[in-house]
């Protein structure tokens, strides 16, 4: 027996001094679906220097804030953003309750499957959308309606649902970040009601965390029960320059990662990179056509033009989807 215990502990120190000499790359990959190239040394570089004691750019665990886009940057965005499905599906459920609809833009445009000429109001048709399919319910309403749908809803291309076209790598390095100390924040000009009904549950984001775009919501007492109403008007649109003032009111501290793949998503980098100490920026982009999209300059919806630029004159990251990838979706055979 005696002999037995020695044995296993001879054998338990041999496979803790293994495991100290062999480079940590080599115990386990956090990366998995990146394949070897420089996004990836740079990303575990960045995380590394900055949990590392005694490190000149060491960065204290309160301050690893690490924001990401969602549309484009965690999931897959194209031919259509997923909530743009969603407020196609919801004019489509409402419309018996519409007959003015029928004839009554941008909504009669939607009806007859002309998306294009639909959204050709612009801004405006696009606010009377939203208003027709986010608003005139409560708050806990709104998010059964978002949770129901996203439940059945599936890809025109993938035929998978929404949920499940979150890209592989972000997810992995979402798990990393996390593993590392970092809290992971979403910051979209999506809905912010929208992205918290689920977001958790597929990111590990909670909906604190979340930060979007929102309607006007007011307090309301109905047949003496306290609810939050949302109201038909735009109360913050979180795109663009109102990325960085969402940072500021809702999370309070300047990140010193983020993650975004469009012009959209430009002064949130440029707020993050602006900061002192180590800092870290990253472009994911879509250049591969056959397992995803190819987009970026000319693209309407999600252009990655000025961004593309500034990246590669401050060298940020850029992330080719096609080269550093190795795999896209979970699903992917």
């Amino acid at each position: 027996m005696k002999k037995n215990t020695f044995l296993l502990s001879v054998l338990v120190m041999a496979v803790g001094v293994m495991l100290t000499i062999l480079p940590a790359g080599a115990q386990t990959d956090p990366l998995p679906s990146w394949n070897e190239g420089a996004p990836k040394k740079a990303i575990v570089a960045f995380v590394e220097k900055v949990t590392r004691q005694g490190s000149p750019d060491f960065v204290p665990v309160p301050e690893r804030i690490a924001t990401f886009d969602n549309d484009g940057t965690l999931w897959c965005e194209k031919p259509l953003p997923v909530q743009l499905y969603f407020m196609l599906d919801r004019v489509k459920a409402l419309a018996p309750q519409h007959p003015e609809w029928k004839d009554q833009e941008p909504f009669a445009s939607l009806l007859k499957g002309d998306l294009k000429g639909a959204l050709a109001g612009g801004d405006r048709a696009l606010l009377e959308i939203v208003a027709a399919t986010h608003a005139g319910m409560t708050t806990v309403e709104f998010e059964k309606i978002v949770k129901d749908w996203i439940a059945t809803a599936k890809h025109p291309k993938y035929q998978q649902p929404y949920t499940a076209c979150v890209y592989q790598p972000m997810i992995e390095l979402l798990v990393y970040l996390r593993a590392n100390g970092f809290k992971t924040f979403i910051v979209s000009g999506g809905g912010i009601e929208f992205m918290r009904a689920w977001a958790e549950r597929v990111y590990g984001i909670p909906p604190e965390q979340v930060v979007g775009s929102s309607v006007t919501t007011q307090f309301e007492l109905r047949d003496g029960q306290p609810v939050l109403v949302r109201l038909p008007e735009l109360n913050f649109n979180d795109d663009k320059g109102g990325k960085p003032v969402g940072i500021l009111q809702h999370i309070g501290r300047r990140p010193v990662a983020a993650f975004g793949n469009s012009d959209g998503d430009l002064q949130m980098l440029q707020y993050t990179a602006g900061g002192s100490g180590p800092r870290f920026c990253l472009y994911v982009h879509h250049t591969d056509a056959k397992r995803e999209y190819a987009y970026d300059r000319s693209d309407s919806l999600a252009r990655l033009d000025k961004g593309l630029d500034e990246a590669a004159a401050k060298g940020w990251t850029i992330v080719s989807m096609k080269a550093d990838w190795a795999r896209i979706f979970a699903f992917e055979k």
